[in-house]
């Protein structure tokens, strides 16, 4: 144990509330009166307090009491406290209600396009007292975190209905979608390009180890139409595989929601619908869509992600 922190003398608020008594009015007799107590055990409080605190707060003489510089010192400091002191129920109350106290939000960078800016904002408004942390990571980054316990939810990318397991989950949105282009590719002239010639690019894409449902479904589509897909670069972010794209080295599968991502030559499309040939015939092939959830352990008794998850029902009821 800390040999300062058992000389640390503890100190009641009583006789905080006596100090600034004492320290605001100047004279004992009066203090007294507006504590209502007798002005003997005041005087006794108050050399009680210097003797836990080693010094001298109060210069008195028979006419007059003055602070010293010590108990000048101390004033701000002991009303500070005695403010908090009686915030407490107000704030234990609030924190039980999901009012107040903190929530550990982890998102992808997708959800930081659109949703979560708006709903970060109007939240803070809302519930100013509840202590909003944002992490930005990977879907695999925030798995890891929700085994430490160091995050309170997160917002993940997935495909539609592969919500992790052993998670809650709540579905946010769904987007198709759409392939960036290079804009000095032939393809980035034509409205919708055909699905047969987006195959055929070379691939910018994520990992699959950070978002495995979606990778899969993406490589099922090209599997469909029997290409092998022909990867030119991983990278872990969004806007780093729209960065790739500009440079040149491929075209990408990313959500709708990252069109706001305008990046200088880049462009977004849709693929054309229709069948994709697949040697003598035609295969039906569809391009994947994607889902955004908010996740939680299902065990979560956090109030402020109750009440999180409740104002985020009231935005898009």
């Amino acid at each position: 144990m800390d040999t300062n922190f058992r000389k640390t003398p503890l100190i009641e608020l009583r006789l905080w509330r006596q100090f600034l008594a004492v320290a605001e009015e100047l004279h004992f007799g009066r203090a007294a009166q507006r504590l209502s107590m007798t002005q003997p055990p005041l005087t006794q409080a108050i050399a009680q307090l210097e003797v836990l605190l080693g010094l001298r707060l109060f210069d008195r003489t028979k006419r007059s009491v003055q602070l010293t510089a010590a108990g000048a010192a101390l004033v701000p400091e002991a009303r500070d406290l005695l403010a908090r002191a009686q915030a407490l129920p107000a704030y234990a109350r609030a924190s039980a209600d999901g009012e107040a106290g903190r929530l550990r939000l982890a998102f992808v960078s997708t959800a930081g396009f659109d949703l979560l800016p708006r709903w970060v904002r109007a939240f803070r408004e809302q519930y100013p007292k509840v202590q909003l942390e944002l992490i930005e990571a990977t879907g695999d980054v925030q798995l890891q975190a929700f085994e430490r316990g160091e995050i309170d939810a997160g917002f993940m990318l997935h495909s539609p209905g592969f919500a992790p397991p052993g998670l809650a989950s709540r579905r946010i949105s769904q987007d198709p979608l759409v392939v960036a282009i290079p804009e000095q590719s032939e393809l980035a002239g034509q409205t919708a390009p055909a699905l047969k010639d987006l195959l055929a690019q070379p691939l910018v894409i994520f990992p699959r180890r950070i978002l495995p449902s979606l990778y899969d479904a993406i490589f099922a589509m090209y599997h469909g139409a029997g290409n092998l897909p022909r990867v030119a670069q991983e990278a872990i972010q969004m806007q780093t595989i729209v960065n790739l794209v500009s440079a040149g080295l491929g075209v990408a599968w990313v959500p709708e929601s990252v069109r706001q991502f305008q990046r200088p030559g880049v462009v977004y499309r849709s693929a054309a619908a229709g069948a994709v040939r697949s040697g003598s015939r035609a295969a039906g092939v569809v391009v994947p869509g994607c889902e955004t959830s908010l996740v939680w352990p299902a065990a979560s008794a956090n109030p402020a992600l109750a009440r999180f998850m409740a104002f985020i029902d009231s935005s898009t009821g």
